[in-house]
């Protein structure tokens, strides 16, 4: 059973979702690509005159494997996937989401990973349409292929909350 989303033109889209270390292009008109993003990144290219568009989600910036985990490897698979279809790659347009740091403390693999896709479109002259990076949130991510529209979803971070626990007399107390 596939699931639908409406689209703001009224049109009911299927969902593709893909998640980490995965790609998707497509030329569908009723078709949506969907994913959930924390530290990881999803770079949506798409060729609006040919009606073409793709997405990644990675979630190491670094190009040591052949994984489409890694963002060099998931960038070549929206490239070269699209100009199979057809897309000229003089006509792709990008948008660039996620990068989040999800928890404080932790080395900040978000920006690593945004750092990355926007060096990478950098040199390969792909001019950024739109983004939304960094912060500390989620996202869910909508992206119809076939006109390059995006819609972003944040997610309200929860604050972790340290409980003291106090003992005096028969009495706990908890406090924030």
């Amino acid at each position: 059973m596939s699931r639908t989303v409406p689209w703001p033109d009224g049109m009911e889209c299927t969902l593709k979702t893909i998640v980490s270390g995965e790609t998707f292009v497509s030329g569908k008109t009723n078709l949506v690509i969907s994913t959930v993003l924390g530290s990881c990144v999803s770079v949506c290219l798409y060729d609006e005159a040919a009606g073409l568009g793709g997405a990644n989600h990675y979630f190491l910036s670094s190009s040591q494997g052949q994984s489409a985990s890694y963002g060099a490897v998931a960038m070549e698979h929206v490239i070269n996937g699209l100009m199979r279809l057809g897309a000229d790659k003089s006509r792709l347009r990008a948008k660039v989401f996620g990068g989040a740091l999800m928890k404080e403390g932790l080395a900040d693999i978000g920006k690593k990973n945004a750092s990355f896709a926007l060096e990478y479109l950098q040199a390969e002259r792909l001019p950024i349409v739109a983004m939304d990076l960094g912060g500390f949130s989620a996202r869910r991510l909508h992206f119809h292929p076939v006109t390059g529209k995006a819609r972003v979803v944040r997610t309200e971070a929860v604050p972790e909350i340290n409980h003291k626990i106090e003992q005096s007399s028969n009495r706990v107390e908890l406090f924030n």
